[in-house]
């Protein structure tokens, strides 16, 4: 196993109390939500985006079930600032924030306390599958408990 997997199912462990079993992929790994889905024989739906914006100069973390997308004015109009303000964050901010690289972040376990939103899409799913800190891995979670660990406020803002 990878050892920043190994160290996302430690984290899990210490922090939240979670056993996780990891599915790890060819080095190729799963680019897309569509790929990722395919790989563990799931919905789109179920894949879970862990996507940091940039809000005001402050990174929020957006869960996303697989096959919506973030919507820039939405996430605006949540915070209460202008769309100019909100953008995707960059590799460096992602990495301060969360501890781990574009592509891996997982839905919890990060570097800082950042504020996180929950589509409600997620929560339509028995279990979603969520990157386990590389972009070749995945592990399942019933969405509520993925909800409740992560401290997520449940909010749409996808498109």
């Amino acid at each position: 196993m990878h050892a920043r997997v190994t160290e996302f199912a430690d984290l899990a462990a210490e922090r939240h109390g979670l056993s996780i079993d990891p599915v790890e992929f060819p080095e190729e790994g799963t680019p897309t939500a569509a790929d990722a889905a395919e790989a563990v024989g799931c919905e789109i739906g179920q894949i879970v985006n862990s996507l940091v914006f940039d809000v005001g100069g402050d990174p929020v973390l957006c869960l996303t079930s697989g096959g919506n997308r973030v919507s820039e004015a939405a996430l605006a109009a949540w915070a209460g600032i202008d769309e100019a303000d909100v953008s995707m964050a960059s590799p460096e901010l992602v990495r301060e924030a969360t501890g781990w690289a574009i592509g891996g972040v997982p839905p919890i376990c990060h570097e800082t306390d950042l504020g996180t939103l929950f589509d409600p899409a997620l929560l339509t799913y028995e279990t979603v599958f969520a990157a386990a800190g590389t972009p070749t891995s995945l592990w399942e979670i019933e969405p509520e408990r993925l909800r409740e660990v992560a401290d997520a406020e449940v909010v749409d803002v996808t498109e």
